[in-house]
């Protein structure tokens, strides 16, 4: 659909101003404070991987100052504590994501909520509502455009992600609506991210998550000041939908329920720490290995057919961790030999093991014109696995577990966090910290709480 819906942007901008004026809806509450919790899980085991170490050295000259604690790392500014952060939530795919939008909401906003609430001292309740704000702008901004946003090769997670953050930001600012209209415009000139990591395994990817929040957070700052952005931002002739999709994009799903109807509630929750377009084929390969006890050297050869834009992650370069997890091939075959898939699939050892390079080579992907009919509204993956002297075996996989209709109830998203995060802070910082992400009347344990790493065993 062309989209050319006029006021959209200050549309945004009115909603966001009044929407902490009156409590969450209960169920709207709920959902935030899992996005905190799965938020939270990712960024603690983020930040012990080299690319956030990286991005921490560089905030830690280039951001000084004690508004806003780094994870792992001590105090810097909002900005520097909101670009860390970020990277850290994107560092390993871990993050949560928004099907219709192919993008992480959390990842790239609530770091800036987060900072700017430390920095503000503000309220939970409000943060809460900032929280839910900033996811449900950006999943709204990324699902309008997309794909057409993805088939020019923009990474809609920051691209869309900016305007979240922006948002969210401007709730804790208590910006009026003119104020958050210039801040989503302000933001709009700081949209950007493109896929090109796809071809080399980049390490840029984790950075577009940081610099999104980063930029969301100064655009709020900024119109807090009295700079003024553009009010249509994003529905002008040059502006984000112009430029970035070409004009192709649904006002209805930009607008529509606006504030009845909470995209936030319908995010995704990762199992496995690669791209999520990988994850149904992995499901139905993970079920036949368990349900027919399968040896993976039987097998010869594995047959995936999916949609067009999960079809598309089909290399085999899995010299470095991103290009892995971005592996179609790989992360089956990885799944095929271990009967599982977790972080220690995605080392160097195992990334270079002979039997997972041999059933690597021996996974074949095809993009099925009947499931791009059906994506976005499901992810299907159809698996069939040829084994030497025994029948094949199929499986069909329409929405893979972790989807709002295939979802991870509450148990099994506080067994994510306590698995990623335990080895990190230990069990009681770790019990702490969900504790307080699940209450969320006290923001001191998820804040500054965690300018440390590590705790007693």
């Amino acid at each position: 659909m062309t989209g050319d819906a006029d006021g959209a942007t200050r549309e945004i901008a009115r909603w966001t101003a009044t929407v902490a004026e009156a409590p969450l809806p209960a169920d709207v509450a709920d959902a935030a404070r899992r996005l905190v919790v799965d938020y939270l899980a990712a960024t603690v085991v983020g930040a012990t991987f080299p690319v956030a170490a990286t991005v921490r050295r560089h905030v830690l000259d280039a951001y000084p100052g004690s508004q806003a604690t780094i994870v792992g790392e001590g105090l810097a500014s909002a900005a520097g504590a909101a670009i860390a952060n970020g990277t850290a939530a994107h560092a390993l795919e871990l993050d949560d994501g928004y099907t219709p939008g192919a993008s992480h909401p959390s990842s790239s906003t609530l770091p800036a909520v987060l900072a700017l609430a430390e920095q503000e001292r503000s309220e939970p309740a409000r943060t809460l509502a900032a929280v839910a704000v900033a996811v449900e702008v950006a999943c709204r901004v990324a699902a309008a455009a997309h794909p057409a946003t993805w088939r020019r090769g923009f990474h809609n997670t920051p691209l869309a992600g900016v305007f979240g953050a922006a948002a969210g930001c401007s709730v804790l600012l208590r910006l009026s609506a003119e104020d958050v209209a210039s801040a989503l415009g302000l933001a709009g000139s700081h949209a950007g991210g493109l896929s090109e990591f796809l071809r080399h395994g980049s390490p840029v990817k984790r950075l577009h998550a940081g610099m999104a929040a980063r930029d969301g957070l100064l655009s709020a700052l900024l119109a807090a000041e009295g700079l003024a952005g553009p009010p249509t931002v994003l529905e002008g002739p040059e502006g984000y939908f112009a430029a970035f999709a070409q004009n192709d994009w649904d006002p209805d799903v930009l607008l529509g329920g606006l504030g009845s109807r909470w995209a936030m509630r319908r995010t995704s929750v990762k199992p496995y720490p690669c791209c999520r377009h990988v994850h149904g084929a992995v499901d139905a390969v993970l079920k036949l290995r368990a349900d027919h006890d399968l040896r993976p050297e039987t097998v010869t050869a594995v047959e995936v057919g999916t949609y067009s834009v999960a079809a598309r992650y089909d290399g085999t370069d899995a010299g470095t961790m991103l290009g892995a997890q971005m592996s179609m091939p790989y992360t089956i075959a990885a799944a095929l030999c271990d009967g599982e898939l977790g972080l220690a699939q995605f080392s160097a050892e195992r990334r270079a093991a002979p039997d997972v390079t041999r059933l690597m080579v021996a996974v074949h992907v095809s993009a099925d014109k009947d499931f791009d009919r059906l994506y976005p509204a499901q992810r299907p993956a159809a698996v069939r696995i040829r084994r030497d002297g025994a029948p094949d075996l199929r499986l069909r996989v329409d929405q893979p577990y972790g989807e709002p209709s295939n979802p991870l109830d509450d148990d099994a998203l506080d067994a994510k966090f306590r698995t990623l995060c335990t080895p990190v802070l230990g069990p009681a910082r770790s019990e702490e910290v969900l504790r307080a992400a699940r209450a969320f009347t006290d923001l001191a344990p998820l804040t500054h709480g965690l300018g440390s790493l590590g705790g007693p065993a």
